[in-house]
């Protein structure tokens, strides 16, 4: 009978970094495949209740693209803790102000709701326009 290996914290020190272009990329579908990256559920070692992933940079974040009428429906709200506090806003006024947000949102709704969500988005770097300071880690591309 063979035992299932399950990997250790010191077994996973070798960290990549990727570099993705989110030009012309469907929101959705760009957020699922760089948070399945963040967690490591692309590797054979993928542990659920350890840090597995890998580091993911995001350059020309404003150039991400909504299917449908999604930029002009789809709504983002925050709010400021006080009553009545809450603001709105549409996906087209939020790419304008803070086109990195969209992006973060989507990928951060996509990883779990638990302590390892806040090291998970320490890993995620969105550049809205093309430059990253981050040459020394020589990012490999990611399709």
């Amino acid at each position: 009978m063979q035992k299932t290996y399950v990997p250790k914290k010191q077994d996973l020190k070798d960290k990549k970094w990727y570099l993705v272009d989110a030009t012309d990329k469907v929101v959705g579908k760009l957020a699922t495949k760089i948070a399945d990256t963040l967690r490591g559920k692309n590797k054979v070692t993928f542990m659920a209740h350890l840090d597995c992933g890998d580091y993911v940079i995001v350059i020309n974040a404003e150039k991400v693209k909504f299917t449908g009428s999604k930029l002009s429906k789809k709504m983002y709200h925050r709010h400021s803790g006080f009553k009545g506090g809450i603001k709105s806003e549409t996906a087209q006024n939020l790419i304008e102000r803070k086109p990195a947000k969209v992006l973060e949102e989507a990928v951060k709704s996509m990883l779990p709701n638990n302590k390892l969500r806040k090291v998970f988005m320490r890993k995620l770097k969105i550049y809205a326009g093309d430059k990253h300071g981050h040459e020394a880690q020589t990012p490999i591309i990611l399709n």
